[in-house]
C-alpha cells in the first residue's frame, strides 16, 4: 500500500516561487516513477513532470520546461518540484503520482489529494 501526501501550495503574485513535496508511505516508495500533475479550473488533468526511481532521469511539460525542476530524496521518500516565474496560467491543484513505468510512459497507479497553487496578477 502506498500512500501520497503532498504539501506546500500556497497564494502567492506572478513571478515568486514555491516548493512543492509530496511524502510518500510505503515500503517500495524508493522503486517507484513519480509524477506531478496539474489540473486548472475548466480543464482536464495535464503531466507536469516526472522523475524515475534513480533520480537521474527527468522529463517535463514544454509549458513548465526551464522554469520548474523536479527532484527526489530517496532516504526521505520525498519528490519535490521547484516551482519559479510562476505565472497566473499556472494556477492550478498540483497532484502527485507514482508508478512502475517510465518517466516517458505516463501511468501512475498511485495519486495524492493534490495541493493548490493560485498564481495572482
Amino acid at each position: 500500500q502506498v500512500q501520497l501526501v503532498e504539501s506546500g501550495g500556497g497564494l502567492v503574485q506572478a513571478g515568486a516561487s514555491l516548493r512543492l513535496s509530496c511524502a510518500c508511505s510505503g515500503r517500495t516508495c524508493s522503486d517507484y516513477t513519480m509524477g506531478w500533475l496539474r489540473q486548472a479550473p475548466g480543464n482536464q488533468r495535464e503531466f507536469v513532470a516526472a522523475i524515475d526511481w534513480s533520480g537521474s532521469t527527468t522529463r517535463y511539460a514544454d509549458s513548465v520546461k526551464g522554469r520548474f525542476t523536479i527532484s527526489r530524496d530517496s532516504a526521505k521518500n520525498t519528490v519535490y518540484l521547484r516551482v519559479n516565474s510562476l505565472e497566473p496560467e499556472d494556477t492550478a491543484v498540483y497532484v502527485c503520482a507514482a508508478g512502475s513505468y517510465t518517466v516517458a510512459y505516463g501511468r501512475y497507479d498511485y495519486w495524492g489529494q493534490g495541493t493548490q497553487v493560485t498564481v495572482s496578477s
